[in-house]
């Protein structure tokens, strides 16, 4: 029946006074197809609304009447789409109430699949009214129907004027949502910039970023993936975080970054770094868009395999220079999300950049504090060590010639390996090396990698994560991590174990490791001397020693002759220790006889100048008149007056030589050799003929085990086990 020129008015009133009081979206609009429900006819109510350009159209508004139950929504719907190519463009051709059959259009757009969709829901046609607003089309209202409609101009007349106030009540919700989503955001923001003024731990704030943005971004999965200037990994700092798959709606759980071990690091960066042009750009790929990222990228495979993704916001937080910074939000369903939802995080990307800016720098602070204590202690140790200025004292060609290699290498950044027995002065060579290099201004880090268990070498080099194995309370920088623009001394070298020599190998051909139970990868600038008593060519053959490795520590060899073979130097170093271990002890200089001088230059020190220092300390403690004291070390080798050890009696090989005894003032006439075998034998007697552990002959002699072997057997020394 059609309504009177008074029910046209109370209409009109009451959807005014509808407009004007309601706010909520889906009340007002339902109000407002009940009212128009009353008068005319249809099975279904639609609202579309265009950009300001005309270019993109999106469904505001649906309401359901007779059909039921409506036909699930496809995912796309409220999001912009393009009018080229669809029906709406011949609307706009001519812009006025139009009554359209939908199988006439679909004649002509055959896959346009929103109205494929309204027919199998008996759909058949469509009234289009076009929205006005201040003289611009900004949509359109339609009635959809199963039968013929049938309009009189009256009817159409009234139509056109519910339209325009419905287009008021669309921008009015518009505006709304706009002045909501606004103040959303600066919540958000100013909850995100507490964050940034209360943490400064990685996890934790990547955490309440993540939980802050799912108030009003709803997800599954949160990832932010961090690459700096100088770092060769792909992204060197990441946080990713996931909902439990029994509890979507519970708290966030940190994800395992160790997850992808079946993965070896380079796949890893690979995988990001081939799509390193998809992330420099916001985007919102859901359904089928995410489905062929994953065919394109096995990064995004792993997403689809692993955490079961279908829908992904990126947004990049910087890209620049310096490095790149990206978020990435996933959900498992295909309409997981929204270009509003894309807006609300590309809002926050300021106050996330600045987070991670201020967590970076404080974390270096925190690095650069930890690291110049560290270069404090190492200092204050370089400076209470009395010796000359390169440290090497004598004046043999032998010394001279090592002052030469270091003079040649020490302008360089080459890796250089020291080779000698145990106690000719390897640490010392390092540290002048170090001294007459661009480096000296920074720290000599020096490691003993015999001095610690195998277990703890690898937290001793490169550092430990806290928590990464038991007794790890708090994060520890490594040497390598500490060495970082200075020089690493790794003395004893060869007793590295054979999975730590690997790692060691990397740092040295790509300048990048990773701390113990970490997944950052970080670099070092610096430079590597290496020292070793062994034989490493010798422990290549046996397989003890990795040939790779050895090459390139072996790029500028110094070897550095016993002590034994430059009796030129053993003077000055007698005079060095006697004033500095004078010193350090607190005691008075005293002389030392000529006899005495004569049986150290005679003797065969086969612990080399660290055996001598040793003598001398003993000496300058025992010594009470104006004479030094060697205990009896000057008429023989000391050893000789110590009684063999119970059950055991050494042989020698060879026929031993006369014992001859000297007056004082004479110089003792046995060989170096024969010196050197008379106290090896004297060691073995002391310790029951034991060579190797905490008491055997080596640690009394503080040389290594396998080197005394070695002498022994070249002296012609055995040991025989005797009864009794």
């Amino acid at each position: 029946m059609m309504p009177t020129a008074n029910q046209d008015e109370t209409l009109l009133l009451h959807l005014n006074e509808a407009i004007a009081t309601i706010r909520d979206k889906d009340q007002l609009f339902q109000i407002i197809a009940r009212k128009l429900r009353l008068i005319f006819p249809f099975d279904m109510m639609g609202i579309s609304i265009f950009d300001k350009e005309l270019l993109n159209k999106r469904l505001f508004f649906k309401d359901y009447t007779t059909i039921n139950p409506p036909e699930p929504v496809p995912a796309n719907v409220g999001v912009f789409t393009p009018i080229a190519g669809s029906p709406v463009e011949l609307l706009l051709q001519d812009p006025r109430i139009q009554h359209i059959a939908l199988r006439e259009y679909l004649r002509q757009y055959t896959d346009f699949e929103p109205f494929q969709r309204l027919l199998r829901q008996g759909i058949q046609y469509m009234t289009m009214v076009p929205m006005w607003l201040s003289g611009h089309l900004t949509g359109y209202l339609i009635l959809s129907t199963i039968r013929p409609p049938a309009y009189s101009a009256a009817d159409e007349q009234l139509l056109e004027k519910i339209t325009s106030l419905v287009a008021v009540a669309v921008r009015n919700s518009l505006d709304f949502e706009e002045v909501a989503r606004r103040e959303q955001q600066r919540t958000l923001q100013l909850n995100v910039t507490n964050a940034l003024l209360s943490i400064k731990q990685r996890e934790p704030l990547f955490r309440a970023i993540a939980e802050e943005l799912g108030q009003v971004v709803p997800f599954d999965y949160f990832g932010i993936r961090v690459q700096r200037a100088g770092q060769r990994e792909a992204f060197e700092g990441f946080a990713e975080f996931a909902r439990p798959d029994d509890d979507p709606s519970g708290a966030l759980l940190v994800l395992d970054p160790n997850r992808h071990n079946h993965r070896h690091p380079h796949e890893i960066v690979d995988m990001y770094r081939q799509m390193s042009a998809l992330l420099q750009a916001a985007g919102l790929y859901s359904g089928e868009d995410f489905r062929q990222l994953a065919v394109r990228y096995p990064a995004m495979r792993a997403a689809y395999d692993e955490h079961r993704v279908r829908a992904m916001l990126i947004v990049p937080i910087w890209q620049r220079p310096d490095g790149a910074a990206v978020l990435l939000l996933a959900s498992p369903a295909p309409d997981g999300f929204t270009p509003d939802d894309l807006a609300t995080v590309q809002a926050l990307v300021p106050q996330i950049a600045l987070a991670l800016e201020n967590l970076f720098a404080f974390e270096q602070i925190e690095e650069l504090k930890a690291q110049v204590e560290q270069e404090r202690t190492y200092l204050i140790d370089e400076i209470n060590t009395d010796r000359p200025a390169d440290g090497l004292v004598g004046t043999s060609p032998a010394l001279q010639q090592v002052r030469q290699r270091i003079a040649q290498v020490a302008g360089t950044d080459a890796t250089v390996l020291i080779t000698g027995e145990t106690g000719t002065g390897k640490e010392v060579v390092a540290r002048a090396l170090h001294q007459a290099s661009p480096r000296h201004g920074r720290a000599l880090v020096k490691i003993n990698c015999a001095a610690l268990p195998a277990q703890l070498i690898e937290s001793e080099l490169f550092g430990h994560e806290k928590g990464a194995y038991t007794g790890a309370v708090e994060r520890r920088i490594g040497k390598f991590e500490l060495a970082n623009g200075g020089t690493i001394f790794l003395d004893e070298v060869g007793e590295l174990p054979l999975d730590l020599q690997a790692k060691l190998l990397r740092v040295l051909q790509e300048k990048e490791f990773e701390r113990l139970g970490g997944n950052r990868v970080l670099t070092t600038d610096a430079r590597v001397l290496a020292a070793t008593n062994r034989v490493l060519e010798d422990e290549v053959r046996a397989g003890r020693f990795r040939a790779d490795l050895y090459y390139r520590l072996n790029v500028f060899p110094i070897q550095l002759v016993p002590l034994r073979e430059r009796p030129q130097d053993i003077a000055p170093l007698v005079q060095h220790y006697l004033a500095s271990l004078s010193k350090r002890l607190a005691r008075p200089p005293r002389a030392i006889r000529p006899a005495d001088m004569a049986a150290l230059l005679a003797y065969a020190w086969p612990g080399n100048i660290r055996e001598l220092e040793h003598v001398l300390e003993q000496a300058i403690i025992v010594s009470q008149g104006q004479w030094l004291e060697f205990g009896g070390f000057a008429a023989g080798p000391v050893a000789q007056a110590l009684p063999p050890g119970p059950g055991l009696a050494i042989e020698l090989l060879a026929s031993p030589a006369a014992e001859v005894h000297y007056e004082a003032g004479e110089a003792p006439i046995k060989t170096l050799r024969e010196q050197e075998r008379d106290h090896i034998l004297a060691a073995l007697r002391r310790t029951g003929g034991r060579v190797s552990g905490t008491q055997g002959a080596a640690s009394l002699l503080d040389i290594n085990p396998k080197t005394l072997e070695a002498r022994m057997k070249k002296l012609g020394i055995r040991r025989t086990v005797v009864a009794g």
